[in-house]
Protein backbone atom coordinates (compact mmCIF):
# COMPACT_ATOMS: atom_id res chain seq x y z
CA UNK A 1 0.00 0.00 0.00
CA UNK A 2 1.41 3.80 -0.99
CA UNK A 3 1.65 6.08 1.61
CA UNK A 4 -0.98 9.35 1.42
CA UNK A 5 -2.88 7.03 -1.03
CA UNK A 6 -6.52 7.70 -1.74
CA UNK A 7 -8.34 4.37 -1.06
CA UNK A 8 -12.11 3.77 -1.86
CA UNK A 9 -13.83 0.58 -2.18
CA UNK A 10 -16.83 0.69 -4.13
CA UNK A 11 -19.81 -1.83 -5.32
CA UNK A 12 -21.41 -1.54 -9.17
CA UNK A 13 -21.60 -2.97 -11.90
CA UNK A 14 -19.41 -3.98 -14.67
CA UNK A 15 -20.62 -1.70 -17.79
CA UNK A 16 -18.36 -4.07 -20.42
CA UNK A 17 -16.52 -7.40 -20.44
CA UNK A 18 -12.43 -6.27 -18.83
CA UNK A 19 -10.33 -6.14 -21.68
CA UNK A 20 -7.30 -7.94 -20.99
CA UNK A 21 -3.94 -7.15 -23.15
CA UNK A 22 0.10 -7.61 -21.95
CA UNK A 23 3.00 -4.42 -21.90
CA UNK A 24 5.61 -4.88 -24.23
CA UNK A 25 7.38 -6.30 -21.00
CA UNK A 26 4.99 -8.78 -20.95
CA UNK A 27 2.77 -7.20 -17.65
CA UNK A 28 -0.53 -8.63 -17.58
CA UNK A 29 -2.95 -5.50 -18.11
CA UNK A 30 -7.00 -5.48 -17.67
CA UNK A 31 -9.14 -2.14 -17.87
CA UNK A 32 -12.45 -2.33 -17.09
CA UNK A 33 -15.67 0.10 -16.06
CA UNK A 34 -17.65 0.04 -12.87
CA UNK A 35 -21.13 1.92 -12.68
CA UNK A 36 -22.23 3.04 -9.09
CA UNK A 37 -25.58 3.85 -8.18
CA UNK A 38 -26.60 4.91 -5.12
CA UNK A 39 -30.59 4.09 -4.47
CA UNK A 40 -31.96 5.84 -1.44
CA UNK A 41 -35.34 5.09 0.26
CA UNK A 42 -37.32 8.72 -0.03
CA UNK A 43 -39.93 8.30 2.76
CA UNK A 44 -42.22 10.94 1.66
CA UNK A 45 -43.02 9.10 -1.90
CA UNK A 46 -42.70 5.60 0.19
CA UNK A 47 -40.60 4.14 -2.46
CA UNK A 48 -37.18 3.47 -3.79
CA UNK A 49 -35.06 5.98 -5.84
CA UNK A 50 -31.90 6.02 -7.88
CA UNK A 51 -29.38 8.32 -7.29
CA UNK A 52 -26.88 10.30 -10.12
CA UNK A 53 -24.43 6.79 -11.62
CA UNK A 54 -20.67 7.22 -11.21
CA UNK A 55 -18.72 5.42 -13.93
CA UNK A 56 -15.52 4.15 -12.75
CA UNK A 57 -12.44 3.36 -15.34
CA UNK A 58 -10.58 0.97 -13.37
CA UNK A 59 -6.56 -0.74 -14.28
CA UNK A 60 -5.88 -3.71 -13.01
CA UNK A 61 -2.29 -5.57 -13.16
CA UNK A 62 -0.61 -9.13 -13.02
CA UNK A 63 -2.04 -11.68 -11.99
CA UNK A 64 -5.56 -9.61 -10.82
CA UNK A 65 -5.92 -9.04 -14.47
CA UNK A 66 -5.97 -12.14 -15.65
CA UNK A 67 -8.15 -13.57 -12.88
CA UNK A 68 -10.61 -10.72 -13.33
CA UNK A 69 -10.21 -10.76 -17.33
CA UNK A 70 -11.20 -14.91 -16.69
CA UNK A 71 -13.81 -14.62 -14.31
CA UNK A 72 -15.79 -11.10 -14.77
CA UNK A 73 -18.41 -10.59 -17.49
CA UNK A 74 -20.66 -7.51 -18.29
CA UNK A 75 -23.34 -6.80 -15.80
CA UNK A 76 -20.88 -8.43 -12.88
CA UNK A 77 -22.06 -6.85 -9.67
CA UNK A 78 -18.99 -6.30 -7.73
CA UNK A 79 -16.63 -4.67 -5.28
CA UNK A 80 -13.83 -3.39 -5.85
CA UNK A 81 -11.02 -1.37 -3.85
CA UNK A 82 -7.85 0.30 -4.87
CA UNK A 83 -6.47 3.78 -4.88
CA UNK A 84 -7.23 7.21 -6.88
CA UNK A 85 -4.64 8.22 -9.61
CA UNK A 86 -5.27 11.36 -11.94
CA UNK A 87 -3.95 10.67 -15.81
CA UNK A 88 -2.82 13.81 -17.40
CA UNK A 89 -2.05 13.59 -21.17
CA UNK A 90 -2.19 16.23 -24.17
CA UNK A 91 -5.30 16.03 -26.31
CA UNK A 92 -3.67 14.88 -29.93
CA UNK A 93 -6.00 17.55 -31.53
CA UNK A 94 -5.63 20.46 -30.02
CA UNK A 95 -2.77 20.20 -27.62
CA UNK A 96 -5.20 20.89 -24.32
CA UNK A 97 -3.90 19.06 -21.43
CA UNK A 98 -6.30 16.64 -19.99
CA UNK A 99 -7.26 14.72 -17.43
CA UNK A 100 -9.00 11.82 -15.51
CA UNK A 101 -9.91 9.93 -12.23
CA UNK A 102 -8.87 6.40 -12.38
CA UNK A 103 -9.09 3.62 -10.34
CA UNK A 104 -6.04 1.53 -9.80
CA UNK A 105 -7.39 -2.04 -8.42
CA UNK A 106 -5.82 -4.01 -5.59
CA UNK A 107 -8.76 -6.21 -5.19
CA UNK A 108 -11.89 -7.23 -7.02
CA UNK A 109 -14.53 -9.85 -6.89
CA UNK A 110 -18.16 -10.92 -7.36
CA UNK A 111 -20.91 -9.21 -4.54
CA UNK A 112 -22.78 -12.24 -3.32
CA UNK A 113 -25.90 -10.11 -2.25
CA UNK A 114 -27.97 -11.39 -4.82
CA UNK A 115 -25.59 -14.24 -6.82
CA UNK A 116 -23.35 -16.79 -5.85
CA UNK A 117 -20.07 -18.25 -6.86
CA UNK A 118 -17.68 -20.59 -6.93
CA UNK A 119 -14.16 -19.62 -6.27
CA UNK A 120 -10.96 -21.93 -7.59
CA UNK A 121 -7.52 -21.17 -7.04
CA UNK A 122 -5.96 -19.69 -9.96
CA UNK A 123 -2.76 -21.85 -10.98
CA UNK A 124 0.08 -20.38 -13.06
CA UNK A 125 3.61 -21.04 -13.51
CA UNK A 126 6.32 -18.94 -13.18
CA UNK A 127 9.46 -17.98 -14.82
CA UNK A 128 11.35 -19.66 -11.78
CA UNK A 129 9.21 -22.55 -11.68
CA UNK A 130 5.94 -23.67 -11.13
CA UNK A 131 3.65 -21.72 -8.44
CA UNK A 132 3.53 -22.81 -5.25
CA UNK A 133 -0.11 -22.97 -3.52
CA UNK A 134 0.71 -20.35 -1.28
CA UNK A 135 -2.88 -21.66 0.90
CA UNK A 136 -0.82 -25.14 1.36
CA UNK A 137 -0.65 -27.00 4.95
CA UNK A 138 2.62 -28.63 3.49
CA UNK A 139 5.73 -26.93 4.27
CA UNK A 140 7.82 -25.80 1.64
CA UNK A 141 10.79 -27.60 -0.06
CA UNK A 142 14.36 -26.75 1.23
CA UNK A 143 15.54 -25.02 -1.58
CA UNK A 144 11.78 -22.88 -2.32
CA UNK A 145 11.29 -20.12 -0.73
CA UNK A 146 7.88 -19.43 1.45
CA UNK A 147 6.11 -17.42 -1.55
Amino acid sequence: MANNATYLTITGNLTRDPEMAYTTSGVARTRLAIAVTPRRFDKNAGEWTDGETTYWECTLWRGLAENAAESLRKGARVIATGTVTTQRWDDKETGEPRSRVVLDLEDIGPSLTWATASVSKATRSRASGPARDQWSSEPPAQDEPPF
